[in-house]
């Protein structure tokens, strides 16, 4: 088969999450158990760092392995979804794994697939770790998939740092509707006398992780707790920020390709798990912390976070789709000069977004869009939503239909903005 070819046949054989949404988890390790004894168990032959959250995991994840590659680790990052190209989950050194390295690993191992019955998610986090440990990495950033006890991502083994980025309301028929029951299966990833750092926490999620690193004897450091965040002066396309160290005065100035004020939640975790992995051995000294913050772009790759896709009407696209990341994502859109807003929305079907159409501005343009996945909601669907501050309401068959007919609108003092759901963006032809 060719490489499209693989990929398509993974997604016909196997049940993945963006097609049929949460039928496709499997709640338990023994499917992931089993496809890596097959494989000699190759999660054992790397040290690794596990990242989880509601929010910012996947931001912290490229922070992360930016900062060690600039540190001259050999690194790999293993992240979710992609946006265009399946191997976009899995990374060395920033790059996308070779064609043939999807290809050779599904036709020596289709076989098992057709016995074990194995999920999407949990093949590509199989050949997640089959890659890293073929290529010898030094270390690999793995970033959960969704919550963390259970997810397929948590038999690994060989951990130097667990890190978890904050606590939100998110896929709660899977995790649950309390923030301390949501907090408690992210805090699965906590492994016995390994580092674990929490970026943020809330007063319901903080005794979930005290009473989960006591039980295995983890080390628990709380990073707002470790590092005062002085406000920074933020640009459309980058963050300065100043950390303190609240222990012994120590400073960091960095300067971020990721911006929005809630990296800088992330960017104080990263820099408490800098300080952890310096004292497990790491050699990351200063200046590739400071060069990993600031070229993480640049760096791995990264897409669809704050993406500014032109200028002049200002277009920006984010992958932030449920309630606190979009509300946080439109508060900092709002800061910026703009005569008018242009929101380009498309949403899962399963997923609650009464408040976050309330979030939506007074007076704004709203195009609403169908995507390619069987999760998604369609035109009828997309019609009976509310949005009472609107200006003007039009539906669409797919996002590109909506970009086209909000350039030919928009003004160059405007602002369009491109979200509300991972597979919509991933759908904008100039992403």
């Amino acid at each position: 088969m060719t490489y499209q070819e693989t990929v398509d046949y993974l997604y016909s054989q196997l049940p993945a999450f963006q097609k049929i949404g949460k039928k496709a988890i499997r709640p338990r390790l023994t499917n992931i158990t089993r496809l890596c004894e097959i494989l000699g168990n190759p999660q054992d032959n790397f040290k690794s760092i596990h990242v989880a959250g509601t929010n910012g995991k996947g931001s912290s994840s490229h922070f992360l392995a930016s900062i060690l590659m600039e540190a001259g680790y050999k690194t790999g990052l293993y992240t979710s979804p992609h946006l265009k190209d399946y191997r976009e989950r899995f990374r060395i050194n920033g790059k996308l794994v070779p064609e043939n390295c999807v290809i050779d690993f599904v036709r020596t191992y289709a076989h098992e697939f057709q016995n074990l019955r194995p999920s999407f998610f949990e093949v590509s986090v199989a050949l997640a770790f089959k890659t890293f440990s073929d290529e010898k990495v030094d270390v690999a950033v793995i970033e959960v998939g969704l919550g963390g006890r259970l997810d397929s991502t948590n038999i690994i083994s060989n951990v130097d740092l667990s890190l978890i980025t904050n606590i939100g309301f998110d896929h709660t028929d899977v995790l649950g509707h309390t923030l301390d029951k949501i907090a408690g299966e992210k805090a699965g990833i906590i492994k016995p006398g390994v580092p674990v750092v929490v970026s943020e926490y809330l007063p319901e999620t903080r005794p979930v992780f005290t009473e989960t690193a006591v039980r295995q004897g983890a080390p628990l450091y709380f990073a707002q707790d470790e590092w005062l965040t002085e406000g920074g002066e933020e640009t459309i396309d980058h963050l300065h920020v100043k950390l303190v160290n609240r222990k012994d005065g120590r400073t960091y100035t960095l300067r971020s390709g990721l911006t929005g004020s809630y990296q800088e939640a992330n960017i104080t975790g990263v820099t408490e798990a800098v300080e952890q992995l310096r004292k497990k051995g790491y050699a990351i000294s200063d200046e590739a912390f400071g060069l990993g913050v600031d070229k993480v772009i640049v760096n791995t790759g990264l897409k669809g976070r704050w993406q500014i896709l032109g200028k002049q009407p200002l277009m920006i696209c984010d992958t932030g789709h449920n309630d606190q990341a979009f509300r946080i994502t439109l508060n900092r859109i709002q800061r910026e000069p703009h005569r008018q807003l242009y929101f380009i929305l498309g949403f899962v079907q399963d997923k609650d977004i009464t408040n976050l159409s309330g979030y939506i501005p007074e007076g704004a343009i709203v195009y609403l869009c169908e995507f390619d996945s069987f999760r998604a909601r369609k035109k009828e669907h997309l019609r009976q939503l509310e949005f009472k501050k609107a200006k003007e309401i039009s539906i669409f068959d797919n996002v590109n239909q909506a970009i086209e007919k909000a350039r030919q609108e928009a003004g160059a003092e405007d602002i369009i903005f491109i979200g509300g759901s991972t597979y919509l963006v991933a759908e904008i032809n100039d992403l």
